[in-house]
């Protein structure tokens, strides 16, 4: 089958979806206001309540939600074969994607920026607040310790894109001072950055000198560097290390310096990104290779853990966490919460998309697919692998070399998934100073203590788990846990919309029923998990790890579900949580 055929229903099917679904629920459910004052105007301190315009923040939201997770979910659930992956990620993006992320936008501009899990307080009370911001705190834990491992391990395999991606930063603290200070237009710029990062990217691909090789520097893989640690595993934790410096300053600094004009750099990498890809594919229009559905995919049932799998793909709790905590405190009119939350998830489902088909067509045969996903295991480690190498294919047919357009693909996805780290890091930050204050311990709710608890946390998690891998594999060991964690958190804040649609007379179905159906598989699949494949915890330490964390995250997350369904069933509730509409 030729593969442009997925490209156009998906598209079609997306386009569809935002015209029409999206205006629906907008106009009809959540009922956006033009002259509602958003606290972004209400509260505007210059550092995270700043107006925004719709482009930039949409840059900001759309690339703090894509990250790598909506590339590296979806190119190991082929596993199962490319049907039961398109399909969700199509119909996900636009019934259950598009509402949640727009609809925890909406429901955290209207009650004072607040994050979801401060909202839970004020719908289902402070018992289920606690334990939502726990179930958020190991999550953007875990966000922080698998982009790590992402990053970190890509500039170990592809040190030609070091350079690329960390010249972006003085370039975006040039933007943000032109912007902000002498009030210049950001696209020009922007385009200038743009330009700059990937003719560094050609130079650094053509000439070693500019590759930054830590492998090479400390001897070559095989040498031992220090304390019984190879240069492969030195060099992953000085990449950590790097990281957490960069994300403690980037995480502290006002949005407008670094995050919002980084960011909308970033915004034009992925349009560009995407443009290449999908041209690239209409140019070459190559053969899905991959089957249909893989009748040899035994050790691992896709249901339900297809839905857990491509996580961000589809629907992601992490993106109710951006659209609550950084971008509700930037939207500069209501009514473009519909722009910036549900065409921010249709951006992700494109890349969703072009991740699929770039890794079912990687492969020359059938027979090559079924060897490199010989298990789940297999896809779990060599998914991003396989998108990187299908993206720089189809690259090549817009006569783009080889090693230039892994280069270059490196870099875009190395972008996203930085831009999902320094955000996560400030999200970890606001909910410490948030538990400090439940919990009356002032030292937390300081900005540069929060900020370096979470910067601690997030480089021990990465690093002292001994996955399966040896040293810092922590990232790698996560991702089970990561999916699923996210999953229950995308469902119970579809629970919280539901029921404030519900106090509020609307009709709460156009969130309810992906609720359910997300709860249902997500929950399914977590018993799974606990209780069948890390239950026997003696037999690894890594085993032991996930059954705790994941036992923990399944018992705050029944118990929330249970109060906040109680909340909802109630038929006359006298609390009026909309308070200027």
């Amino acid at each position: 089958m030729n593969s442009i055929w997925l490209a156009i229903i998906g598209m079609v099917v997306f386009a569809l979806g935002y015209r029409y679904y999206s205006k629906f629920v907008a106009e009809k459910i959540y009922r956006l206001d033009p002259n509602y004052v958003t606290p972004a105007h209400k509260y505007q301190d210059g550092v995270d309540f700043v107006p925004t315009n719709k482009w930039i923040l949409w840059g900001h939201h759309f690339t703090s939600v894509a990250g790598a997770a909506p590339i590296v979910g979806p190119a190991i659930a082929v596993y199962w074969g490319w049907l039961p992956a398109f399909l969700w990620v199509i119909l996900g993006t636009v019934f259950a994607a598009g509402v949640h992320d727009f609809g925890t936008l909406v429901l955290s501009v209207r009650n004072k920026g607040q994050s979801v899990g401060t909202l839970a307080n004020t719908l289902i009370g402070k018992q289920a607040k606690i334990l939502f911001l726990f179930i958020i705190l190991i999550l953007v834990l875990m966000v922080n310790a698998v982009f790590a491992w992402v990053i970190s391990n890509l500039f170990i395999k592809f040190p030609a894109s070091v350079i690329p991606v960390f010249i972006e930063i003085p370039l975006a603290i040039w933007i943000g001072y032109a912007v902000y200070k002498r009030k210049k237009e950001m696209l020009i710029p922007s385009i200038i950055a743009l330009l700059v990062m990937y003719g560094t990217a050609v130079l650094s691909s053509k000439i070693p000198a500019l590759q930054i090789d830590l492998v090479k520097y400390f001897g070559g893989a095989e040498n031992t560097v220090l304390f019984g640690l190879d240069a492969v595993a030195m060099s992953f934790f000085v990449w950590i290390i790097i990281l957490m410096i960069y994300c403690y300053i980037a995480s502290t600094l006002p949005v407008w310096k670094l995050l919002q004009p980084r960011d909308y750099i970033n915004s034009h990498q992925l349009v560009v990104g995407l443009f290449i890809l999908y041209a690239g594919l209409l140019i070459t229009q190559p053969e899905i290779t991959a089957p249909l559905t893989n009748s040899s995919a035994t050790d691992v049932s896709w249901f339900p853990l297809l839905f857990i799998t491509i996580a961000c793909g589809a629907i992601s709790g992490f993106h109710g966490l951006v659209s609550s905590g950084t971008s509700s405190k930037q939207l500069d009119k209501e009514t473009d919460a519909r722009f910036v939350g549900y065409l921010g998830a249709v951006g992700e489902g494109a890349l969703a998309l072009i991740a699929i088909i770039a890794v079912v067509t990687f492969f020359g045969s059938a027979g090559e697919f079924k060897e490199a996903y010989s298990s789940f295991a297999a896809a779990n480690g060599g998914g991003l692998g396989a998108f990187i190498g299908g993206a720089s294919k189809l690259a090549t047919g817009l006569a783009i070399p080889a090693d230039v357009a892994s280069t270059i693909v490196t870099v875009i996805v190395v972008s996203f998934a930085a831009t999902t780290l320094d955000t996560s890091v400030r999200l970890m930050r606001y909910i410490i100073a948030e538990l400090g204050m439940e919990y009356k311990i002032k030292s937390l709710t300081k900005a540069h203590v929060a900020t370096s608890v979470a910067v601690f946390t997030s480089a021990a998690l990465v690093l002292l788990p001994k996955g399966p891998n040896g040293f810092g594999s922590g990232g790698y060991l996560l991702w089970p846990l990561f999916g699923t964690s996210n999953q229950l958190l995308a469902g119970i804040s579809l629970l919280l919309i539901s029921i404030w649609l519900k106090r509020q007379g609307r009709n709460f179905l156009v969130t309810f029923i992906p609720m359910i159906f997300l709860l249902v598989m997500t929950i399914w699949a977590m018993v799974q998990q606990v209780v069948f494949q890390w239950s026997g915890y003696g037999e690894s330490d890594a085993n032991m790890f996930l059954f705790i964390l994941g036992g923990i995250i399944l018992v705050f997350a029944l118990w929330i579900i249970l109060v906040a369904f109680s909340s909802l069933t109630k038929k006359n509730d006298p609390i009026d949580i909309n308070h200027n509409m």
